[in-house]
């Protein structure tokens, strides 16, 4: 279980980081400018997309986790995330305060009892249509998040934050059945890496569309609770994941507070905006 329990905490790390530079371009960038139908300033901007890159390093990591370690103990490391994207705003100046600190220490105890109780082993393999089901799944998420966008009341931000966790949940169970061929080129025709691809531009893209409509505590619990339940009781019933015999209330007390704690910290993660510009890019943001 330990090069699987290192990848998924790597992949942990830079999904944080990468979050947390991608907030810090997004406050770089001088909303002021943004004009219709002209490319919106945030593309052109350098921090962000390097905060792309680590995130999509840490995706890498991810994907190899998922090959090693059941779902629900890689899920809840990954939505643990967060807790280093707190660090990196408490580090720019914006204090945590009890309630977080309590947030991300539940968070790491949760972790470590997850750690404990998790048994790794093979996973059983599937049908190809299940990895066809994955891919297709993109197009009747995509008209849940298209609803989504056209309910202009108070439930447009969970319905859209509920369809990003339910591609999140796509990606994360296409991954743990990936089957790398060989030669690796072949992978290019496989059904379950192209439910990877589209599926997380898919939930990546609802994800912003969720947290510009609604605030990011109630976006991120919707969608961190989506995308690490759901994966995880597909990973006992279907995908053969197994917990340590006489671990079952450990496994189940640290999975409550690693997602409870991951939950709690996303009010922390976004940066202070600039004292010297508008507050308005981060409205969607605050928590």
């Amino acid at each position: 279980m330990g090069p699987g329990l290192a990848l998924a905490i790597l992949a942990s790390i830079c999904s944080g980081l990468g979050s947390a530079i991608e907030a810090f371009g997004v406050r770089r960038v001088d909303t002021r400018k943004r004009q219709p139908g002209i490319l919106p300033p945030l593309l052109r901007e350098p921090l962000y997309f390097a905060g792309l890159a680590v995130d999509l390093l840490g995706f890498a990591f991810t994907i190899v986790a998922l090959q090693l370690l059941p779902l629900f103990l890689v899920q809840a490391v990954v939505a643990s995330s967060v807790a280093v994207t707190a660090i990196v705003v408490v580090a720019s100046g914006r204090p945590l305060g009890r309630p977080g600190w309590i947030a991300l220490c539940s968070s790491v105890i949760g972790l470590i009892l997850l750690s404990l109780s998790a048994v790794s082993g093979d996973v059983p393999t599937l049908a190809p249509i299940w990895h066809w089901l994955l891919l297709a799944m993109a197009l009747p998420l995509a008209g849940l998040g298209a609803l989504g966008l056209r309910i202009e009341n108070s439930w447009s931000a969970p319905l859209l934050a509920f369809a990003a966790g339910l591609a999140f949940t796509c990606v994360a169970v296409s991954a743990r059945g990936l089957d790398i061929p060989d030669p690796a080129w072949r992978m290019v025709v496989q059904p379950s890496l192209w439910a990877i691809v589209v599926d997380g531009i898919l939930g990546t893209a609802l994800f912003a569309l969720a947290l510009e409509r609604g605030r990011v505590t109630v976006v991120a619990a919707i969608t961190f609770t989506t995308n690490t339940v759901l994966p995880a009781a597909i990973g006992i019933l279907v995908l053969g994941d197994r917990v340590r015999s006489g671990y079952v209330l450990v496994a189940a007390a640290g999975f409550v507070m690693a997602v409870g704690g991951a939950i709690s910290l996303a009010g922390f993660t976004a940066p202070l905006p600039p004292a010297s510009s508008s507050a308005t890019g981060f409205k969607a943001s605050a928590p």
